[in-house]
């Protein structure tokens, strides 16, 4: 695969000169497509055809979090659409999350099309999860990726606010759990006092009791089940109505509730 070729030829390269190493490429921050992936391909080209035609006013960036927004019917805990109309369906909104995107697929596809002709007053950011994933990336590398998407955005639609939101908990190992918290303490210290970015964290939607609740995931409802990671329906739509007074102020129109 196109993405892991990048990953081992960086880690040859380093390796292979000290003082290339020394400086360290973070491939956190390096545009890597996944266009060896059919269906990842196809949905860039749809995706950019969808924005042509649509011009939209707010824009979702990130990994499988925001794509399972497009899902919809039974079960309930896996039906988004009557939550993605109830928040997002009257601000000609679009939907840019592919499933499994690291920071820098996500980089790769802002630089190659999907905000190219278009000035969306917000976009909403959430990426970083499949840092922590196959290839493993540290708090630091992840950070410095979701910088580069950020300054990536303001250069391409220097008019358009960020809503940036932290990467949710998910109870895939400690080290993802202790690294995740690293990440959105260093996103909320570096953020705070950006007038372009909002920086909001979600951790605690997501806690009962100072455990993760396991019942606002779809992915113990699997067969076979999988440690939680996405939100069910039921989950994302809690998450819409709390960032909700943040974006409605952001787009200029009503709170949505």
């Amino acid at each position: 695969m196109a993405f892991w070729r990048w990953v081992v030829f960086g880690l040859a390269i380093a390796l292979a000169c000290p003082s290339f190493a020394d400086a360290r490429t973070v491939l956190a921050a390096t545009p890597i497509a996944r266009t060896d992936l059919a269906w990842w391909r196809q949905r860039h080209e749809a995706k950019l055809q969808e924005l042509a035609q649509a011009k939209p006013q707010l824009i979702l960036l990130g990994d499988s979090i925001i794509q399972d927004w497009e899902l919809s019917g039974s079960p309930e805990w896996k039906d988004f659409a009557p939550a993605w109309r109830r928040f997002y369906g009257d601000r000609n909104a679009v939907n840019l999350g592919f499933k499994g995107d690291t920071t820098a697929s996500l980089l790769w596809r802002i630089r190659n099309g999907e905000v190219a002709g278009i000035a969306p007053k917000v976009a909403v950011v959430l990426i970083g999860a499949n840092n922590l994933g196959k290839v493993h990336w540290s708090a630091e590398d992840t950070v410095t990726g979701i910088d580069a998407i950020l300054g990536e955005l303001h250069r391409r639609l220097p008019q358009t606010k960020i809503l940036l939101l932290g990467v949710l908990p998910s109870e895939r190992s400690a080290w993802i759990t202790e690294t995740t918290v690293q990440i959105n303490r260093m996103l909320a210290a570096r953020y705070k006092d950006d007038p372009s970015v909002s920086f909001l964290d979600m951790t605690a939607l997501f806690m009962r009791n100072g455990v993760l609740n396991r019942d606002l995931f779809l992915d113990p409802r699997l067969t076979p089940p999988d440690p939680p990671l996405h939100p069910s329906a039921q989950g994302q739509a809690l998450m819409a109505k709390a960032m909700e007074p943040v974006l409605a102020n952001m787009l200029g129109d009503r709170p949505h509730s």
